[in-house]
C-alpha cells in the first residue's frame, strides 16, 4: 500500500504540469493577437505580353504608333510578310494579249489607218513565228494550221462541262486561272449552252512563249479566233429566264487564249481566256426579277381573299 500511495504522490505533479502545458498551448492558439501573423505578398509573372493594349483615355492613335511605342519599350512587334501563292501549272495572266484591230481588220491598205494595222500585223506575226519555233521545241506535233481544230474541241467540251456542272472533268480544259471565272455566280442557276455551227473556221492570229519564276520556265500561250454561232440561257434559281434565249442562236465573235506549261512532258492545252475588244459591242442586259411587297395578312386571313376584296372595293362608285 505504501508502494502504491508513493506512486501517486510521484504522478500528481507531473499531471498539473501537463494540464499547464495544454492551457497555455490553448490561450496562445485562441489569442487574435498571435494568430495574426505578418506576410508578404510577392508579385509572379506568369505571361509575357507582347504587345500592351492602349490604354481606354487615349483616342486616334494609329496602329503605327502603338507599335513605335512597343519598339522604344523594348518589346518586338513582328513584321507582318504578305504571301502570295504561286501556281506553276498555269500563269497568273496573259502575256502581251493580243489587241483585236478595230473592225477585224478588214480595213484596206491604202488607207493609213489601214496601213498601220497593216504594219502592226506584221511585227506581230514576226513575234509569233519566233514563239512557235521554241514551242515546237517541246511540242513537236504542234502546227499553227492544226491547232484550231484541237481548241474547237477543247472549247466546246469546256462549256458542256460547264453546263453539266462536271466541275471536275471541268479542270482538265480549263486553266486554274480560268476556271473561278468560269464558275463564279453559277451556284444557284442553270445554264443551256449549246453549240449550232462555226461561221468562220478559226484561225491563229497570236503565240507567245514567255518565261516565269526562272530562265528556262516556258509557258505557251496560243491565241485564236472563232467566229461561231451559239445558243445560251440562264435561268435563275426559280427557272425564271435572266439572259439569252434557247431558240435564238446568236452570232458570236471571240479571242480564245489556250495555254500549256512547255517544261511539263504530261502538260496539255487548255483553255486560258478570253480578250475582249475594245469595239465590241455591248453585253445583253440580265433580267433580274423582284420580289412585289404584298398585304400584311393577319394569321385568319388568306391572301386570294384579301385581294379578291380589294378589287371589289376598287369597283364600286359612289353617288349622292
Amino acid at each position: 500500500m505504501a508502494a502504491s500511495v508513493g506512486s501517486r504522490a510521484c504522478w500528481l505533479p507531473l499531471a498539473l504540469r501537463l494540464s499547464r502545458g495544454v492551457e497555455q498551448v490553448g490561450e496562445t492558439l485562441l489569442s487574435s493577437s498571435k494568430l495574426v501573423q505578418p506576410f508578404f505578398v510577392v508579385p509572379v509573372r506568369t505571361k509575357k505580353r507582347y504587345f500592351i493594349p492602349p490604354s481606354v483615355g487615349v483616342k486616334n492613335r494609329t496602329v503605327d504608333e502603338l507599335q513605335s511605342k512597343a519598339r522604344q519599350a523594348g518589346l518586338v512587334v513582328p513584321q507582318e510578310i504578305i504571301e502570295r501563292p504561286i501556281n506553276v501549272s498555269c500563269t497568273a495572266g496573259i502575256f502581251d494579249p493580243y489587241i483585236p484591230p478595230e473592225g477585224d481588220a478588214r480595213m484596206s491598205s491604202l488607207t493609213k489607218e489601214g496601213l498601220k494595222q497593216r504594219t502592226e500585223q506584221l511585227k506581230q506575226s514576226a513575234a509569233s513565228q519566233l514563239a512557235i519555233r521554241k514551242v515546237k521545241d517541246f511540242d513537236e506535233s504542234f502546227s499553227s494550221k492544226s491547232f484550231p481544230e484541237k481548241a474547237h474541241e477543247i472549247y466546246v467540251e469546256a462549256h458542256n462541262c460547264l453546263t453539266s456542272f462536271n466541275r471536275h472533268k471541268l479542270h482538265a480544259f480549263v486553266t486554274e486561272r480560268c476556271y473561278p471565272e468560269m464558275v463564279r455566280g453559277n451556284r444557284y442557276r442553270t445554264i443551256r449552252w449549246t453549240f449550232v455551227e462555226s461561221l468562220e473556221p478559226s484561225r491563229v492570229v497570236q503565240v507567245r512563249c514567255p518565261e516565269m519564276v526562272n530562265k528556262g520556265n516556258l509557258y505557251g500561250q496560243v491565241t485564236v479566233r472563232m467566229h461561231t454561232r451559239q445558243t445560251l440561257a440562264i435561268y435563275d434559281r426559280f427557272g425564271r429566264l435572266m439572259y439569252g434565249s434557247e431558240n435564238v442562236p446568236k452570232d458570236v465573235l471571240e479571242y480564245v487564249v489556250f495555254e500549256r506549261h512547255m517544261v511539263n512532258p504530261h502538260g496539255a492545252w487548255r483553255m486560258h481566256g478570253k480578250i475582249v475588244p475594245a469595239w465590241a459591242p455591248p453585253k445583253q442586259p440580265i433580267i433580274k426579277t423582284l420580289l412585289l411587297p404584298g398585304p400584311n395578312l393577319k394569321p385568319w386571313e388568306e391572301l386570294e381573299d384579301v385581294v379578291v376584296q380589294d378589287s371589289l372595293s376598287q369597283q364600286t362608285q359612289w353617288h349622292k
